[in-house]
């Protein structure tokens, strides 16, 4: 290896390091991360307060579902999922919504519910029909797994539009009817005396304990309770076969038919669509086309939304099912205690509702 001398008399060279400067992101990375972190919160918070200044606090927000993407002129989905116990819940605020928005031409409401208390069913139907008047557009149900009941009721929420052809479909696998009324009780009397345990309840008269399962009761008193609660069944099962004989034009004047429609019963889509209960058997995407054409609209031109429930901004950010937000029980010591208070259900089951609520 050849080494270069450097020639006599010149000047020694000089060997100059520079040290590089570090980088503007080494020295303030962390603060600019957090500044970062910081204002991701800020739009996140900012977008919803944008969402809340437009929309009533909570209100659903419309969400994309099928048909056009472009068209301004909408079909809107109404869901009505689980059991009917809140009057006031996602069902109510789904209405309102529609109500609202004058491009919503056409209705399709969802029914996979197997129903819920007399009070909550008729309260929506009253809004559904309401609804239904006020706007003066089409709906269409198009029934899930289950439409029973309570669920039933619902679907009978369109009978006073300009036409009935047509506009109640159940998938092939759907079970619906179940019309009828019930009053859960039970009597666990007999088992609180072996545990020594006595109902020494104090109230202002005897009815007021009606439908207690604690009491014990004689033979006479008993079956005297029985014809009162057995009563309120008759009075709320009577505005129910009212409410079918009227949204069902094959049940009109038929009482044989209806009878037989109004026995409690389960029904199949095909036995359903016999009694009349039903007009078509199809999927949620054929309901949608039937109220488009009800409303006259091509499908090419109109837009079908749903609705869903607004996240919180940690929701937004973590994500809906994010495992990091906290699970709300859906039994809480409210819940059991209101489970105490008789009531009527349009329902279809063998025990009252304890775990799910439409949404």
């Amino acid at each position: 290896m050849s080494t270069v001398t450097p020639a006599p008399g010149s000047p020694p060279s000089q060997v100059i390091i520079q040290q590089q400067a570090p980088s503007a992101f080494g020295r303030y990375g962390k603060l600019l991360l957090i500044v970062l972190g910081i204002c991701v919160m800020i739009i996140i918070g900012q977008n919803a307060s944008y969402q809340r200044y437009f929309s009533p606090a909570d209100a659903p927000q419309e969400k994309y579902h099928s048909l056009s993407k472009e068209a301004t002129d909408k079909i809107a989905i109404i869901r009505v999922e689980g059991t009917i116990l809140d009057p006031d819940g996602f069902v109510k605020k789904q209405i309102d919504r529609v109500r609202e928005d004058n491009d919503v031409k056409g209705i399709v409401l969802r029914v996979d519910s197997p129903g819920g208390t007399v009070t909550a069913s008729d309260y929506l139907y009253h809004e559904l029909k309401e609804l239904v008047k006020d706007r003066e557009i089409p709906m269409v149900v198009s029934m899930g797994s289950i439409c029973a009941s309570g669920g039933y009721y619902l679907a009978m929420a369109g009978s006073d539009q300009k036409t009935q052809d047509d506009i109640i479909y159940a998938e092939p696998s759907t079970w619906t009817g179940s019309i009828g009324v019930v009053i859960p009780h039970y009597d666990v009397s007999e088992l609180l005396s072996t545990w020594k345990v006595k109902d020494d309840s104090v109230a202002s008269h005897k009815y007021k304990l009606m439908g207690s399962p604690t009491r014990e009761l004689s033979p006479e008193e008993r079956a005297e309770e029985r014809k009162l609660l057995q009563g309120l069944v008759d009075q709320s099962f009577a505005r129910f076969k009212a409410i079918v004989e009227s949204g069902r034009p094959k049940l009109k004047g038929n009482e044989a038919d209806l009878k037989k429609a109004t026995t409690g019963q389960i029904f199949t889509a095909e036995q359903a669509q016999e009694l009349g209960l039903i007009d078509q058997i199809g999927f949620m995407e054929a309901a949608i086309e039937r109220a488009a054409k009800l409303a006259g609209k091509d499908t090419a031109s109109v837009r079908c939304v749903e609705y869903e429930s607004p996240p919180s901004a940690l929701g937004a950010l973590l994500g809906a099912d994010s495992q990091l937000l906290p699970q709300r029980s859906s039994l809480d010591l409210a819940g059991v205690l209101d489970l105490t208070a008789p009531r009527a259900y349009y329902l279809c089951t063998w025990l009252p509702a304890i775990l799910s609520n439409s949404r």
